[in-house]
């Protein structure tokens, strides 16, 4: 196994070399965690959980959003100390090596480039459902949905996509200061939904509170139970740690990360709870289940409230594409530091006169809108829930290692109790791991091997190190 590392000097002075522009401060970085955090999660993905899970996925919901808040611990410590792009790939090459790091930067493309695919899938069916629902329209079903959903395309994600991709190319501060916009359109949405549902919520709906049990179990072929679905609702609340992307970007690093990252967390879980207890508690869930499409306009349509739907549709719609903007942005940032390390070809870590990684942000949106164009969103959400959980348990594993081997180095921000959050980060992610569906499990670990591969026959090879070592 490849043991070659890079130290945290020779990462701040590639940075050095490299710049990025700095740009962005903490209010840019909680609203970054907030957009990537509160999205097609809450928006879409909850009649899902209600599915999977009854009530219960209100605890679902609990149980993957203290393994995030762990995790989210561990980022702010191990984010501190290593103020470079690059996420966990650039942590695991600080302190497990080259191959830890690629094998972590492969799985990262699951959760950056296949998370934002599932965004765009969820928010193309809060188009359709508005345009179908609201507005009357008739539209062509080929064009809806890909080859494995019935249709031939889906054409509403796959242009999502190029427009986001089109947004990033014009700057760094341009797109943050647009996100900041689009959460706080999001926020006032979810706001509406509580204060509008909530007085309908009746108790009765709460039972039985976990109809097909606590652990995963198999029924009618699918996973079910509430650790089924806090492995799929874990999708809704990752996304802080593509704050820690942003480290090369940000002007006080020290501070900024911390409370960017921990900020988020606390702001989204807040909003997350409150969204499952009043959308659980004013419709039963075997109905709520059946609202893939757009299930909280879907519960205030129910309740005589069409206007109040509508705007919380139209600004899904319109603010959703804010966590595609942060998932994006962290993908090409990631790439571009492998890129720029030889794993992969290095003219792809060419800055242009903007001082963004343009080809690599044109090509991670081409990935993205081919994925979300074809693959339905449940396998897509599936999936990159299987790479995020990979790379949180690499980041805490990163955190334990360092202060055991550098209790020296300087740290802005200390994990408090790290001998229990970052074991307990490790325990929590294996298990919701554990909970996926097999299919998941086989495709992931299929794409770990093809990742082996790569690196055996290109990164090996061309790697920065290997040069300065030979």
């Amino acid at each position: 196994m490849n043991w070659r590392t890079k130290s945290i000097e020779d990462l701040r002075q590639e940075s050095e070399a490299h710049p990025l522009k700095k740009t962005l401060s903490w209010p840019h970085l909680i609203a970054m965690g907030v957009g990537a955090i509160i999205g097609m999660g809450i928006f879409t993905l909850t009649a899902l959980g209600a599915k999977l899970a009854g009530p219960g996925v209100i605890l679902s919901f609990a149980l993957a959003g203290t393994v995030c808040a762990l995790a989210a611990l561990c980022y702010a410590e191990v984010s501190t100390i290593i103020p470079a792009s690059g996420s966990a790939y650039t942590y695991s090459y600080t302190v497990m090596g080259e191959l830890a790091a690629w094998l972590i930067g492969f799985a990262l493309v699951l959760e950056y480039a296949l998370g934002s695919s599932a965004v765009a899938v969820g928010w193309a069916k809060h188009v359709i459902g508005f345009l179908q629902e609201s507005q009357g329209l008739s539209l062509p079903a080929a064009f809806l949905a890909g080859p494995f959903e019935g249709g031939t395309i889906n054409l509403f994600a796959m242009g999502i996509v190029l427009l986001i991709t089109g947004l990033l190319l014009l700057g760094t501060r341009e797109s943050a200061l647009l996100n900041m916009v689009l959460v706080a359109l999001k926020l006032s949405a979810l706001t509406a939904f509580i204060v509008v549902a909530g007085p309908s919520i009746q108790a009765g709906n709460y039972q039985p509170f976990m109809p097909y049990g606590f652990y995963a179990q198999i029924v009618d072929g699918e996973k079910v139970g509430v650790m089924a679905a806090a492995a799929i609702m874990f999708f809704a609340f990752y996304g802080f740690d593509a704050v820690s992307t942003a480290a090369e970007e940000t002007k006080n690093p020290g501070r900024d990360l911390t409370i960017g990252i921990t900020g988020s967390m606390v702001i989204c879980t807040i909003f997350y709870m409150l969204i499952a207890a009043v959308a659980l508690g004013t419709l039963n869930h075997l109905e709520f289940a059946k609202t893939n499409d757009e299930p909280l306009p879907y519960i205030l349509r129910q309740l005589g409230q069409p206007w109040v739907a509508d705007f919380v549709s139209l600004a899904a719609i319109v603010s959703m594409p804010s966590v595609l903007l942060v998932f994006m942005y962290g993908q090409s940032r990631i790439l571009f530091v492998m890129s720029r390390d030889g794993l992969i070809p290095a003219s792809l870590a060419k800055v242009n006169k903007k001082g963004i990684p343009g080809l690599m942000t044109l090509l991670t949106g081409l990935f993205v809108a081919v994925f979300a164009g074809l693959v339905p969103l449940q396998d897509i959400a599936s999936l990159a829930n299987a790479g995020t959980l990979c790379a949180f348990i690499a980041v805490s594993l990163t955190l334990i290692i360092l202060r055991i081997k550098r209790p020296d180095i300087e740290r802005p921000f200390k994990t408090p109790l790290w001998w229990l959050v970052a074991p307990g980060a490790i325990a929590g992610c294996l298990f919701l791991f554990t909970s996926l569906n097999e299919k998941t499990l086989l495709y992931f670990f299929g794409w770990i091997v093809i990742g082996l591969l790569v690196y055996l026959g290109y990164g090996l090879w061309h790697s920065n190190l290997k040069s300065k070592s030979s």
